[in-house]
């Protein structure tokens, strides 16, 4: 891995911004402890040992790399559908891209322990089964609706080794779980390495979260031309903070014949406030969490409430370089509702015998849409950023089927 991984377009300036988003944290006390990461950050990657470290954990634990699969039966509905398979990753998700990274990190950094939101307990699974591999604590805060919905996630978390903190506050989903964290990281900055989740926060988290996700683009990039010639039409991945979308489009930014859709959360419908978390569709732009983005506001500016069947993109903000991307039409950001969702689910699942998680059947769903509207020539790359095991109780009881 090289520093060259991210394209100029999706690396911030000196001050942590990429054009008007992002940012560095302006609290005194967290300024000084994101400014160790960052330094550590920039130190292991121009470390050849660790750049050794991370290829052989990748190639010899994590499974990589991951292989594009054509979906045959799904694309007799028009264009051709290809699905990068992150879901065949050890824990499921592309979310260990980046853990492995950053519980690396932590160590080099001399912590004890690392400490993480999650949503639908992905980035929860892959962060305790880093620390795991590597020997350090792992706590995690989840918010109690999302508990309940990703129970097999808990579960996982727990026999990993993971000290599970439940999120009561307010609506008890993703973004109440990443305050918590964060309230925990404050609390003891010498032990503790925060590792976010996705390409959200202050610096340097947008900038390192991609970095250690930009491997998907890269090697889907290299094997569709390899093994299909060219380069696909679109690119299409589910956002929430928007890691696994970022991943796959950083490699494809300089192909301006390659268009980059992200797909985000219509949920029950873009006329219902509160009811959906279509961010980069209806949010205005503000701070968050300590940095700028587009986020879904109130009357007052404050965070709305927002909602998805998927519990990994029910967040009211959204990654910085999205949000650049978004500013310069680089790339174009649609929605799914639920259940279109739903649909998409259990079309992969009965079509192709692929359980899909459910925040990879957005960006499934908007490729069924788009591919009915499209020749049989033309051909979509969409990111299965997860399996679905952790959805399976869940779908069955919206479908009628438990």
């Amino acid at each position: 891995m090289a520093q060259e991984q991210l394209n100029a377009l999706v690396l911030p300036d000196a001050q942590g911004f990429f054009g008007a988003h992002g940012g560095k944290i302006d609290h005194p006390d967290l300024a000084v402890a994101l400014a160790e990461i960052e330094a550590g950050f920039r130190s292991i990657i121009g470390d050849a040992a660790f750049i050794a470290e991370m290829k052989r954990l990748q190639a010899t634990y994590v499974g990589r790399p991951s292989p594009i699969y054509h979906a045959r039966t799904l694309s007799q509905r028009g264009a051709q559908i290809y699905l990068k398979r992150e879901d065949l990753n050890h824990t499921g998700a592309h979310k260990i891209n980046h853990c492995i990274g950053e519980v690396l990190l932590a160590k080099k950094l001399g912590k004890k322990k690392v400490v993480a939101e999650t949503g639908a307990g992905q980035h929860g699974v892959a962060l305790a089964t880093a620390a795991a591999l590597l020997g350090l604590e792992c706590e995690i805060h989840m918010g109690v609706v999302d508990m309940a919905k990703e129970h097999p996630n808990v579960s996982r978390m727990k026999i990993l080794g993971a000290k599970l903190v439940p999120v009561s506050e307010g609506a008890g989903t993703l973004k109440e779980a990443v305050d918590s964290a964060f309230r925990a990281y404050m609390a003891d900055f010498k032990n503790t390495m925060f590792a976010i989740g996705s390409v959200v926060g202050p610096a340097p988290y947008p900038e390192m979260v991609a970095y250690f996700q930009s491997i998907v683009g890269h090697e889907a990039r290299a094997q569709f031309q390899a093994a299909y010639g060219g380069l696909p039409d679109e690119v299409v991945a589910c956002i929430g903070g928007g890691s696994n979308a970022l991943g796959l489009f950083n490699a494809f930014l300089d192909d301006e014949a390659v268009a980059l859709v992200g797909v985000e959360p219509a949920g029950e419908g873009l006329d219902k406030p509160g009811r959906h978390a279509a961010t980069m569709t209806l949010g205005k732009p503000g701070v968050i969490q300590g940095f700028h983005c587009y986020f879904l506001q109130d009357e007052a500016g404050n965070p709305a409430a927002v909602h998805s069947i998927a519990s990994g993109l029910d967040y009211p903000g959204v990654g910085p370089q999205h949000c650049h991307l978004k500013d310069i039409g680089r790339a174009r950001y649609e929605s799914a509702t639920d259940e279109e969702c739903l649909a998409a689910f259990l079309a992969l699942s009965r079509e192709e015998g692929i359980i899909p998680a459910l925040e990879s059947a957005h960006a499934l769903a908007y490729a069924l849409r788009r591919a009915e509207r499209l020749p049989a020539d033309k051909r979509l790359l969409v990111n299965l950023s997860g399996r679905g095991d952790k959805d399976i109780d869940y779908v069955l009881e919206k479908i009628g089927l438990e």
